[in-house]
């Protein structure tokens, strides 16, 4: 009995731990001004801050990968070939996986862009200006006008590292395949649609004429082998099969130097998009709205807790007694 009193004088009457929603929104009411005048900048800066960030716009073609434009030999006549050590296909299911991974390779790109002088447009633009439908260069980088590039501080030329280049093209291109369907989707973004199109189509081009340039310089290399074994052998049933792969890899040749689109066709070819891709500015307008409102109201009630306990500490409450 003794007990359950003294449980019941230690007893708080108010139970301060716990949260009163009725008191939550009393101080919300309270510092509703504050909370509304946060909310307005926040979503003045996010909408400001959308519209300074220039158009970007992103350029894509649909790729099909082809089922290879070199013929396949038989199961007897492959198995002999890879006895001698040539290739006579029958691996073609893996070449557009080949020409994916070479499509982002360090070694591709940087031929890639050499070859066509895309480093000012990587780096040095600023922007593009849709009524003269050029791109807009940071003049103290680059001099569109003469075409080379202006030295810093130091001295050095601000021209950038084959490095830095394939970096900010990886950063702007994109490759997805489709699980059901097989299909390969290339994006490129960047500031001018012209330019995101005419890099596609570009690349795509050089893809293939890179991946058809392999396979026509192995297949010379085995018709010069299986030459060399001929002049080598003097058993006619093997010159026999020498003939044969040789008659082989000429056919790929001849058909690698026939087909344009070699490991890919194009189903839907780049074009120059209408529309900006990015930024998303209701996006960024709206989360930055949310963000000041709830940042208000977090302030609020910090204020609101932290004056709370700072007048308990003045006034520490009581202990009643009975």
């Amino acid at each position: 009995m003794q007990s359950s009193s003294r449980m019941h004088n230690e007893r708080p009457d108010d139970f301060d731990d716990e949260i009163d929603l009725r008191e939550l929104f009393a101080i919300i009411w309270r510092g509703k001004w504050f909370i509304i005048l946060l909310t307005v900048v926040c979503a003045i800066a996010g909408i400001t801050y959308a519209k300074l960030q220039p158009d970007i716009y992103s350029s894509s073609a649909l790729l099909a990968p082809k089922d290879g434009g070199a013929g396949k030999a038989g199961g007897a006549l492959q198995g002999l070939a890879s006895l001698a050590g040539v290739n006579v296909g029958g691996g073609d299911s893996n070449q557009s996986v080949i020409a994916q991974e070479v499509l982002t390779s360090r070694a591709f790109l940087s031929s890639f862009i050499e070859r066509h002088g895309y480093g000012p447009e990587l780096v040095a633009t600023i922007g593009w200006s849709s009524n003269s439908n050029e791109l807009e260069f940071d003049q103290e980088r680059y001099n569109p006008g003469t075409g080379e590039w202006k030295a810093g501080e130091s001295g050095q030329l601000l021209k950038p590292s084959m490095w830095g280049l394939v970096n900010r093209f990886r950063a702007n291109l994109s490759t997805s395949t489709s699980q059901k369907t097989g299909m390969i989707q290339v994006s490129f973004q960047h500031y001018s649609p012209l330019f995101a199109e005419e890099v596609v189509t570009n690349l795509v081009n050089d893809l293939n004429n890179h991946m058809r340039k392999l396979d026509i310089e192995e297949a010379e290399r085995s018709i010069a082998y299986l030459q060399q074994k001929i002049k080598e052998t003097s058993i006619a049933g093997m010159q026999q099969v020498f003939f044969q792969l040789i008659e082989t890899e000429t056919r790929k040749v001849m058909l690698a130097h026939s087909s344009p689109e070699y490991v890919f066709r194009v189903i839907d070819p780049a074009v120059a998009p209408e529309r900006p891709s990015e930024p998303k500015r209701l996006l960024i307008a709206a989360v930055a709205t949310m963000t000041g409102g709830l940042l208000g109201i977090l302030i609020v009630l910090i204020r609101s807790f932290m004056r709370k306990g700072a007048t308990e500490a003045k006034n520490p409450p009581t202990l009643k007694q009975e």
